[in-house]
C-alpha cells in the first residue's frame, strides 16, 4: 500500500485497541493539533484524508494539548489517550513541559513533533537549532529526558519498529509515559509502499502482573505480626479498578486506609476504614496513625515526598514496608517487602494469605476516632466563617455539596490541590482528578477539557487559582470550538498563595508573590486592574461574579443547569487556610541570612528536619 509517512502514521494509530479483562477499545480517541510548515503539510494532510475515522481537535496552546491528553488518559485508567502534533520549533519546545507531566504522572500520550529535513537540502531552514556540534541534533531533542521512548524518523523504512516500540511503551502500566516521534517534514511527505500488515486491527493487552508466591508468603508474614498496620492506597488502586478489593481487604482485617494524592477516591470518605488524606497535605487522622505504624502496607504508590513528609511521617521506630506496586522501582523503595504486581491481583493474593488476620479491636476504635476528630474540623472550615472574604476551605465545601457523587473535581497547582487533599469529599474512584505529580501551573482547564471528552456524562467542576489562571486560560476557547461544557470556579487571590505561604515559612516575607503595581519602593502598590471574569467571558465562557457564599452556591447550580462552559469568579482571602496536617514538608532555608525572619526560618527548619529517617 502506497502511502505517505504522515498517512501510514495516522492509519496505524486508527487501527491500534487495547484489552484488559476482556473489554477492548479504541487506544487513540484522535489527534489535537496546531498547524505550521513542519507538520501541516505531512500529518496534517493526512488527519484531513482520514478525519472521518481518525478525529482531528484543534488547541489553542501546545502544552495545554498535551495536557488534555494526559487528562483523558487518566480518566480512562491509561487504556485510552490523544495523540498531539505540532510543526518544528516553539510548537514543539511548548509540548516539553506537557511530556514531562505525563512521564512524571505516568500517563501515555504520544507527542508527533515535526522536526527539520532530514535531507538537509537549505539548511539552515526556518527554526533550525542549528547546532554547530552535529547537525542531526534539532530542538526535538529536548524530549528525550522527558520520553519514555524517543525516535526521530529519518527514513520511511524506520517507521513500522518505531510505531511498535512507540505501543509497548504505551501499553505497559510500568513504564507508561510520553512517547515522541519526532517526523522531519520532508519525510512525511514522503510516499513509500507499506506492507498492508501494519495497518492491520491490533489489539494490545494491558497486562495484570501476578504476585510471586515467595514474595507473598514474606509479605504476608510481616503483616501478620503487625499491631498497628497501616494502607497507604496509591493510584494505581484506582488505575488497576482495585477499590472493590480494598475495601474488602480493610474491611476483613481492619486496616486504616489512608490515601495518596493519586489515590485519593480509593474507598468513600465516609467509609469506616477511610482515614482520609497521608503526609505534608494529608488529614490529622493519617498522620497520627502513620506516625506510630509499625507496619506501612504501600499499594499502587510511588512514596513521593509529600506522601512520606519528606521521610519524617513514618516514626515507629522498627516500621517496616510491604509495597505492592506494578513498577519494581517504587515496590523496592523505603526497604520495603516488594511484591511486583498488579494492585488487584496483589491485593487478592495478600488477602487469601494472610488468612483470618484482623487487627485489634482497640485499633479499630482509635481509628475511628481519630477520623471523627478530623471529620468535625472539615465541617467547621467548610461552612461559613463570617469573614469580608470567602476563605478556600469554604469555596472547597461549597463546591463539594453541589456536585454529584459521580461529578469530578480537577486541579492541579497552588494551595489548592492540598487544601483539596484534606478536605475534598471524594465519593466515587473517578471524582477527584488532581494532578500533583508535577503540579503543573495551567493544567487544570486543559485537564479539564480531557476528563470531560472521557466522561460526557459526568459535570465537571475545575477549581483554579488567579495565578494558574494566567497561564493557560486559553483552552476556554477550544471548549466553546467543541462544546464542551466546563463548570470553572476561578480563586481570586491577586498571586500565588501557595507560594507565598511557602516564602512566610521560609523567612522570605511572601516576597514577589502578590499581584501589585510598581512603585518606587517594588511590587508593593495596589492590586492590578485586571478583569479575569471579562477575561472569560471573551473567550467564550459564560462568566459569574460571585461575593458570597451564597452567591456561590446559587451560581454553582445554575451552572449544572447551563449548556456551555461557565467560570466562576470568587474572590477569596489568600491568608486564611484549612486545618493543618501536622506534618512536615523539606523546603531548605538559607544557611546564613541578615533577616531575622530567615534566620528564625533556618532555626525552625534545623529541628523540624531531625525527624527525617532513611527507611533502608
Amino acid at each position: 500500500m502506497r502511502l505517505t509517512v504522515g498517512q501510514a502514521v495516522i492509519r496505524f494509530l486508527a487501527a491500534q485497541y487495547s484489552s484488559r479483562d476482556g473489554a477492548e477499545r479504541r487506544f487513540f480517541a484522535g489527534c489535537f493539533g496546531i498547524f505550521g510548515h513542519g507538520n501541516v503539510a505531512g500529518i496534517g494532510q493526512a488527519l484531513l484524508e482520514y478525519a472521518d475515522d481518525f478525529p482531528y481537535y484543534m488547541a489553542r496552546n501546545e502544552q495545554a494539548m498535551v495536557h488534555t491528553a494526559s487528562g483523558f488518559a487518566r480518566m480512562n485508567d491509561r487504556m485510552a489517550t490523544f495523540a498531539c502534533t505540532t510543526s518544528i520549533g516553539p510548537g514543539a519546545t511548548n509540548m516539553v513541559t506537557g511530556a514531562a507531566l505525563a512521564t512524571i504522572n505516568r500517563l501515555p500520550v504520544l507527542l508527533l513533533p515535526g522536526d527539520i529535513f532530514a535531507t538537509r537540502p537549505s539548511n539552515p531552514v526556518l527554526q533550525e537549532l542549528e547546532d554547530a556540534r552535529s547537525y542531526d541534533v534539532s530542538v526535538n531533542d529536548c524530549f528525550k529526558p522527558v520520553s519514555k521512548y524517543w525516535d526521530r524518523i529519518n527514513r520511511p523504512e524506520q517507521l513500522p519498529s518505531a510505531l511498535l516500540a512507540a505501543m509497548r511503551v504505551l501499553t505497559d502500566p510500568a513504564e507508561t509515559g510520553a512517547v515522541t516521534l519526532a517526523l522531519p517534514q520532508d519525510v512525511q511527505a514522503e510516499a513509500y509502499d507499506w506492507p498492508e500488515e501494519l495497518f492491520a486491527r491490533r489489539v494490545w493487552r494491558i497486562p495484570r502482573p501476578l504476585p510471586e508466591p515467595a514474595a507473598l508468603e514474606e509479605a504476608s508474614a510481616v503483616l501478620a505480626a503487625a499491631e498497628r498496620p497501616l494502607i497507604v492506597a496509591g493510584g494505581g488502586v484506582i488505575y488497576s479498578h482495585a477499590t472493590d478489593e480494598l475495601r474488602a481487604f480493610a474491611e476483613r482485617t481492619g486496616i486504616p486506609v489512608a490515601e495518596t494524592q493519586a489515590g485519593k477516591g480509593s474507598l468513600p470518605w465516609d467509609h469506616e476504614r477511610c482515614v482520609g488524606a497521608i503526609g505534608a497535605t494529608g488529614t490529622t487522622a493519617a498522620n497520627a496513625l502513620a506516625g506510630t505504624a509499625d507496619v506501612v502496607l504501600g499499594i499502587g504508590t510511588r512514596y513521593s515526598d509529600f506522601t512520606t513528609a519528606s521521610h519524617s511521617l513514618f516514626a515507629h521506630p522498627d516500621v517496616r514496608f510491604v509495597n505492592i506496586n506494578v513498577a519494581r522501582p517504587d515496590a523496592v523503595k523505603l526497604g520495603g517487602v516488594s511484591v511486583v504486581a498488579d494492585a488487584r491481583e496483589g491485593l487478592r493474593g495478600l488477602n487469601a494469605a494472610l488468612g483470618g488476620y484482623t487487627v485489634p479491636d482497640t485499633y479499630r476504635g482509635e481509628a475511628r476516632a481519630l477520623t471523627a476528630d478530623w471529620n468535625s474540623l472539615v465541617d467547621d472550615a467548610c461552612t461559613a466563617q463570617g469573614g469580608r472574604l470567602l476563605t478556600q476551605p469554604e469555596v472547597i465545601g461549597a463546591v463539594n455539596a453541589e456536585s454529584g457523587p459521580r461529578d469530578v473535581v480537577v486541579c492541579a497547582a497552588g494551595s489548592m490541590p492540598g487544601d483539596l487533599h484534606k478536605l475534598w469529599r471524594a465519593r466515587d474512584p473517578k471524582g477527584y482528578h488532581v494532578e500533583y505529580g508535577y503540579s503543573c501551573m495551567g493544567y487544570e482547564i486543559a485537564g479539564g477539557l480531557g476528563v470531560k471528552l472521557a466522561a460526557p456524562d459526568r459535570e465537571v467542576f475545575v477549581l483554579v487559582g488567579d495565578g494558574s489562571y494566567l497561564m493557560m486560560a486559553q483552552e476556554l476557547a477550544t471548549a466553546a470550538a467543541e462544546g464542551i461544557k466546563l463548570i470553572v470556579v476561578l480563586v481570586q487571590n491577586h498571586g500565588f498563595a501557595s507560594i507565598g505561604n511557602l516564602s512566610e515559612s521560609v523567612g522570605a516575607q511572601r516576597f514577589g508573590t502578590r499581584y501589585r503595581a510598581r512603585t518606587a519602593t517594588g511590587l508593593d502598590g495596589g492590586p492590578l486592574p485586571v478583569d479575569l471574569a471579562a477575561n472569560a467571558a471573551s473567550l467564550g465562557a459564560e462568566a459569574v461574579r460571585a461575593t458570597t457564599l451564597d452567591d456561590l452556591r446559587k451560581a454553582l447550580h445554575q451552572a449544572r443547569k447551563a449548556a456551555r462552559t461557565t467560570v466562576i469568579h470568587i474572590e477569596t482571602d489568600p491568608l486564611a487556610g484549612p486545618p493543618g496536617s501536622a506534618a512536615w514538608w523539606d523546603v531548605p532555608v538559607a544557611e546564613v541570612a541578615a533577616l531575622d525572619s530567615t534566620r528564625e526560618a533556618r532555626a525552625r527548619y534545623e529541628a523540624d528536619r531531625r525527624a527525617r529517617r532513611h527507611h533502608l
